[in-house]
């Protein structure tokens, strides 16, 4: 787990997560019995007070690795170096429980050189953002109705986050210096949790901003999966570019309207976000192979986002003056529904005229995607030769298939054959 704890909450409580804290408490329970602090850490912190219901829990204590592993039936030491172990909960679940610490120089800027058995306060001291400092012990009489366990506060986390502040804990430079990338988790804890970031601290971040180059793709590209992935998309975009972060990542300033990322619908993924995000910036033509490198997209991702906006800019273009055949194509690609919901974000009419044409040409006799009459093995066995033209064939005769043109094999054969006619079944060159 990062040092900025649980991942993120949800509204409602699930099973999962109702075991993963009563998993938690237990780890509490039995380190304080046996005479050790112990108390939750980071973001769990944050998502119980703010009333979200976390999906996964750390623990932070005062007890040593070692210590730990004598407690406890199963352990696993994943990050002995940082003092943390894994408590064995279940066939695949775990309790994450560090050591109290603090942290030595960042020469790598992402993880320290050499950290320092501590007590909570240093711990406390060592993390990115105020907010994400907090620690709760889940034991102990509870502050409010609200809050099941104490709050211990060293950095002043509860009154930001009461303020809807995200500041840095100490100096900001310092934070940024040991690793930029949480200039970006700025972003996305202000965005996600509808909050502001401190002067300080926004400053910094954008005076620093060119440092976010020296950030592997890889972990820019999963910060900004995030961002994309949740339904402040639009604001983090925005933050961004206000705090010169867009122009760090893909070497040009954000500029333009957001219109149709904010408009989105909250279930939109990652590739239909990207592609709004493109759009907005760049339009219609916008390159994407900058998106691809610089957030180091997969092949299948950057496929996926092209695929939209071409989709996208069919149907704000000809569509509807298209074949059938063409839209019916068009239509049955997995990347359709999240096309159109780049065209709903601008422009609802458009897109329920698009829906109602789609609803029409699923109804139609051949319906939207039904299977080809028309194989390469049927060509073969009427004594055609495979060869170029058979893929040509092949598609005019489904574009009919698609279109009524033709209902049954021998119509399929018939137009074939008036398509092949440049060929003598069994002899000739291969078509």
């Amino acid at each position: 787990m990062s040092e900025t704890g649980s991942t993120g909450g949800s509204d409602n409580p699930t099973t999962d997560a109702l075991r993963a804290r009563r998993d938690a408490v237990e780890v509490v329970r039995v380190l304080q019995a046996s005479g050790y602090k112990a108390l939750f850490a980071g973001g769990c912190v944050r998502d119980e007070l703010l009333g979200l219901h976390p999906k996964d829990f750390d623990v932070a204590t005062d007890a040593r690795p070692k210590d730990i592993a004598k407690l406890f039936r199963s352990t696993a030491h994943v990050g002995a170096h940082f003092g943390v172990v894994i408590v064995r909960t279940g066939p695949s679940e775990g309790v994450e429980v560090a050591t109290f610490r603090k942290d030595g120089s960042y020469s790598d800027k992402r993880r320290p050189d050499s950290v320092e058995f501590a007590d909570d306060i240093a711990d406390a001291n060592r993390r990115d953002f105020t907010i994400n400092a907090l620690f709760l012990d889940p034991l102990a009489a509870e502050d409010s109705p609200s809050i099941h366990g104490h709050v211990v506060d060293h950095v002043g986390g509860m009154r930001d986050l009461e303020d809807k502040l995200i500041r840095a804990v100490g100096n900001p430079e310092d934070r940024l210096a040991e690793d930029h990338l949480r200039a970006l988790r700025a972003v996305r804890f202000a965005a996600r949790f509808d909050c502001q970031i401190d002067p300080v601290t926004a400053g910094a971040i954008t005076e620093h901003a060119g440092d976010l180059t020296g950030v592997s793709v890889e972990r820019v590209g999963q910060e900004l999966r995030r961002m994309l992935s949740h339904t402040s998309r639009a604001r983090a975009v925005e933050l961004l570019a206000v705090l010169d972060l867009e122009r760090a990542i893909f070497g040009a300033p954000g500029s333009g309207s957001l219109l149709r990322l904010s408009g989105l619908d909250a279930s939109a993924d990652f590739p239909c976000a990207m592609a709004a995000w493109i759009i907005d910036r760049q339009g219609f033509d916008g390159e994407t192979r900058l998106y691809r490198e610089a957030l180091c997209l997969s092949n299948t991702e950057h496929d996926s986002v092209d695929a939209i906006i071409r989709i996208a800019r069919d149907l704000h273009a000809d569509w509807f003056d298209r074949s059938v055949a063409f839209q019916k194509r068009l239509a049955v690609k997995s990347e359709f529904g999240s096309a159109l919901a780049c065209v709903a974000a601008v422009d609802s009419p458009l897109a329920d005229l698009v829906s109602t044409r789609v609803a029409e040409l699923r109804a139609s006799p051949s319906g939207l995607e039904p299977q080809p009459l028309l194989t390469g093995e049927v060509l073969i066995s009427m004594g055609f030769r495979p060869g170029p033209a058979f893929k040509e064939v092949l598609s005019e005769v489904y574009d009919a298939q698609l279109e009524g043109r033709i209902s049954d094999l021998e119509g399929a054969k018939s137009l074939a054959q008036k398509l092949l006619n440049t060929q003598e079944p069994g002899g000739g060159s291969g078509v």
